[in-house]
Formats: C-alpha cells, structure tokens, sequence
C-alpha cells in the first residue's frame, strides 16, 4: 500500500519539503508521496485527527504548530520534549504519534559537514532565543559543545533556555557585540535574513574574530546579509540550506529506516536558490 506523508503549516506554498522528500522517493524508488496542507491554528486538532483516520504514515510540522500541536500526539521523543516543539510526527507500528524533533540535529549535521568535528570546546556564541534557538542551542549541547552563550534582545529568554540546559550563559546583544571576538563560531538564530522579511544586522561585526565560523540558519537566500558582513570580515560561512536537508533526511530516516542522499539534494536545492 502506497504511503503518504506531508507538511502542515501556516503559511505553508513556500515550502521545499514536498520537492525534497518527493525526489528522495524517486531516486529510492520508495513508493510514497509527500503533499503540503495549509493548516489554520483553529483546524490543528481536526487536522491531526484526519491524518490519523486517513492513515498518514508521519508528516513534518512548522510554523506556528510547533509547540501547540504537542497535547495531540501520544508520546515524544527525550529531546522534543527538552525543546517544547516538534517538527516531526512519526506513527509508529502500534498506530501512536510520537513526536520528534530534527531541526536542532540537523543544524548540528550540517555545522560539521563544514567544519568537522574537533571544535566543540571552542566558544560559541547562539543569536537569539526562540524556538529554532532552543532547538540547535539543546542538540549542540547534546552533541558535546561545551562553550555555549545565548544572546538576545530580551536577556531573561536566553537566560530560559541556559537554566533548562543547566549549562552556558545568557548575554544581551550589546555584550555580544562587544566581546564578539571571544568566540569562535556564531550562529545567527533569528528569522532575520529572510527573504520574505525586513533585514536587519542584531549588531555589527566589526569585533568578530579573525577565521572565525558563521553559521545562519534562513536558507532562502542562500546569502543572508549576515553571512556577507562575515565573510567579507574573513570568516567561514555556513548557510541555512545544510540544515534544512539535514532536518528532512532525518525525519525521512525516521519514517521509513533509510537515509536518503543529502549531498545531490544540497546541490539540487542550491542551484534553485541561485548559488554555486
């Protein structure tokens, strides 16, 4: 029996996960199908009751049902419920959803895809403290970085995250800016960046760290005005693309046992958005 997967949100005509996981499908021959379904906040319940009765084998969760769609599901798995969100609903063998979430993981994956694995001691710096932020802030920490600080326009919500971590600081984005050279990696977590959005930098980069590594996590475009003024600073940059194949090979992994090639997918997406 042919399985089906999907995405829900709202908005949800700007997402590349059908395109993605629907390719992966083809070039697996996996026979399975992946949609979009524009979900309100007032039909979440209704919706998850339907993918339920019409057999949805899982499907992705993103803005805004994050954290609201968690009273729905039947279980989740440790990190999900450390983070408060989920991105990835998985129904398993026994017919429960249990929720996970693969954003944090797969920025982490993508971090060292780039730049290894030997630097998790080096200081790093986290701009921002919503949900993406709590979720790469907790899967760094699970993945060994020992050297984290939160920096946020309102202090007491990075402070949040640092005191259910039980480890790191919390910084206001004035301090940040004037102690930027104390870090080695930076990763920019706020929605800022967007294409769909008005830019604008949380502080200058003047102070940043000569070889340092700037990481965003917005991948459309694929240059984010952040990741420019840090290269042109001399730093290594690490755009948002990585993470959001990574997120998506792991949810897939989940549904279905297998890995798919995120390498030719990265490359696919990248073309797309216009980089080399």
């Amino acid at each position: 029996m042919k399985k089906w997967f999907a995405v829900i949100g709202d908005p949800i005509e700007h997402s590349k996960s059908p395109a993605m996981h629907n390719a992966w499908f083809e070039e697996m021959a996996i026979d399975a199908t992946y949609i979009p379904v524009h979900v309100p906040s007032e039909n979440l319940e209704a919706a998850v009751s339907g993918f339920k009765t019409l057999g949805a084998s899982g499907w992705n969760v993103t803005i805004p049902h994050k954290t609201a769609i968690i009273p729905y599901l039947d279980e989740l798995d440790q990190l999900a419920e450390k983070m408060g969100a989920v991105n990835t609903v998985v129904r398993t063998n026994e017919g429960k959803l249990k929720g996970y979430n693969t954003d944090g993981v797969g920025f982490v994956r993508s971090l060292e895809e780039a730049i290894g694995t030997s630097q998790k001691e080096k200081p790093v710096l986290l701009i921002g403290a919503g949900g993406a932020a709590r979720g790469i802030a907790f899967a760094m920490h699970q993945q060994g970085y020992t050297n984290l600080t939160i920096a946020n326009r309102t202090v007491a919500n990075a402070q949040t995250i640092v005191d259910e971590m039980g480890t790191g600081r919390a910084i206001s984005l004035a301090q940040a800016e004037e102690t930027l050279a104390d870090f080695s990696i930076l990763v920019q977590m706020t929605s800022a960046g967007l294409a769909t959005g008005n830019f604008s930098m949380p502080f200058s980069l003047d102070r940043l760290a000569k070889g340092a590594i700037v990481a965003d996590i917005v991948y459309n475009p694929l240059m984010t005005p952040f990741l420019q003024a840090a290269e042109e600073k001399g730093a290594t940059v690490v755009a948002g693309l990585g993470m959001f194949v990574h997120q998506g090979a792991i949810a897939f992994n989940y549904w279905l046992g297998e890995y798919p090639n995120t390498n030719s997918m990265i490359a696919q997406l990248k073309a797309q958005l216009g980089g080399q």
